[in-house]
């Protein structure tokens, strides 16, 4: 425990989770709330919810400057549920086009057979071979770790990965489909491969979700290709887990910066740094939920080897500028989810999200807002730009894109958040570094990791995985409890 008066005990705790975004925060409620077990959460930041960053001004915008949406899984929505957030959910027409930008126009994505016949995204030969690929006429794979670029291009062909497998890893990794693992990245659809192509996995794999959905009258019901938020964003989750932890007695630190972390006859003994001085904490387990290179810094004595493979854990630097112009200076209706831009386009911004044409509540009336994600992988050169440079490279782009071209609007800039390390890259040999990871963890009983360069980035897989994980915690801890 603590040294400070307030949480002082003569036992140690159960599970001290270090760090404070959805994953941490979802141990915590599962362990602290469901199993009772005695928690602390330790989180650096001045806030909760990690990368999960809401924003709001006095104009009437309100904005993210991480994750801007989520898939409705059924493990979220329970745990909105659970933390009394059921009204506040809400939901995006899951029928909104989605759109990628290509030879000087925006092309909606195909929702339907038909509409993908008449889809100019891809050629007659390139729609032709990503139908065969889909069918499971495609070459068997090589030996060795594919890429997502090899695994696709040997799939569906070189045409589909460049118009359409590009751009959507751009919008979800930032990366480079050259350096991406597909098995890591893709493990899913990777895996459909093994029921004799994508199209009978599809169909396959749908069944089984269908057969394991968690059936709980308390859930939400969602349709197809909704995504979800809530009325003041997505930090409403992590704060409502966070203050529903604090009122049944759980205590979530913030602004407590773990210094070491050593074991001495069976116990974790953890120095902080804190506002009010150095704090010791001692538990039975701890729990990791930092990004990579955090963790790879708390373990290089105790575990050099796990050290040394989550350091090799690449997170390129992005930007999300949020940008808002009145509806009139846009030369579409601007009625969709939003636009990807494939590399060989001219166009430096990975992809925009058309933020008010989503939820609402967004903008005032009469103007858009735009989220635009700019650099990544393949553009390093972005973290050497000035704020300015960086509005200037995204509303040029945006002229290119979705503005009207003759419109001598200037962006009225809501925010320029920089992430200097943004997105965990799943690349080519990272099942091997979570291997090396997890075998040295086992070296010391009690000890975990869950973040989101595990098992997937989004929020559902966050917390599917965190679940899951409080499961084995749990185990651990009724074994050396029976001791």
């Amino acid at each position: 425990m603590t040294t400070s008066q307030e949480t002082k005990a003569s036992q140690p705790l159960d599970v001290l989770v270090v760090g404070a975004g959805i994953s941490g925060l979802t141990i915590a409620h599962e362990l602290a709330i469901a199993k009772h077990r005695h928690v602390l959460v330790a989180e650096a930041q001045d806030r909760v919810g990690g990368a999960i960053t809401t924003a709001s001004n006095n104009e009437g915008y309100l904005w993210e400057e991480g994750p801007n949406s989520f898939q409705p899984a059924p493990e979220l929505l329970r745990l909105a549920v659970e933390v009394g957030l059921k009204d506040e959910l809400v939901l995006a027409d899951g029928k909104l086009p989605r759109f990628v930008f290509l030879n000087g126009k925006l092309n909606a994505l195909p929702m339907s057979p038909p509409t993908a016949i008449a889809s100019k995204i891809l050629s007659w030969g390139g729609k032709i071979r990503l139908a065969l690929g889909a069918l499971g006429f495609a070459r068997p794979a090589m030996a060795g770790e594919e890429s997502v670029d090899r695994f696709f291009s040997r799939l569906l062909g070189k045409q589909a990965v460049e118009r359409l497998v590009a751009p959507f890893i751009s919008g979800v990794y930032a990366g480079d489909p050259k350096r991406l693992s597909a098995k890591a990245a893709f493990s899913k659809i990777a895996k459909l491969e093994t029921y004799g192509g994508l199209l009978a996995g599809a169909i396959l794999s749908s069944k089984e979700r269908k057969a394991q959905k968690l059936n709980d009258p308390n859930i939400p019901k969602t349709k197809a290709g909704e995504l979800g938020s809530f009325r003041q964003g997505i930090k409403m989750l992590p704060e409502a887990i966070a203050a529903k932890l604090r009122a049944q007695g759980t205590p979530v630190k913030q602004q407590w910066t773990l210094r070491s972390l050593q074991k001495q006859d069976e116990i974790y003994i953890a120095k902080f740094d804190t506002p009010t001085g150095e704090e010791v904490v001692t538990s039975k387990s701890v729990v990791l939920s930092t990004p990579a290179y955090v963790s790879a810094k708390l373990l290089q004595d105790y575990l050099p080897a796990a050290s040394q493979a989550l350091s090799e854990i690449f997170y390129p630097t992005v930007a999300c500028v949020v940008l808002a112009y009145p509806k009139s200076a846009f030369a579409y209706d601007m009625k969709g989810f939003g636009n990807l831009i494939p590399r060989t386009q001219g166009v430096r911004t990975l992809g925009t999200i058309w933020s008010s044409s989503l939820f609402a509540g967004r903008a005032p009336d009469g103007w858009q807002l735009l989220l635009n994600f700019i650099g990544g992988t393949l553009d390093p050169a972005l973290a050497q730009l000035s704020e300015s440079e960086i509005i200037q490279a995204v509303h040029q782009d945006l002229k290119k894109t979705i503005l009207r071209p003759d419109t001598q609007v200037e962006p009225k800039t809501i925010a320029v958040h920089v992430w200097d390390k943004a997105i965990p890259q799943y690349e080519i040999g990272h099942l091997q570094r979570l291997a090396t990871i997890k075998a040295e963890l086992q070296k010391s009983q009690g000890l975990y990791i869950s973040a989101n360069f595990i098992g997937g980035v989004a929020l559902g897989d966050c917390i599917k995985r965190s679940l899951q994980e409080s499961i084995e915690i749990d185990e651990f801890l009724s074994r050396t409890n029976s001791l």
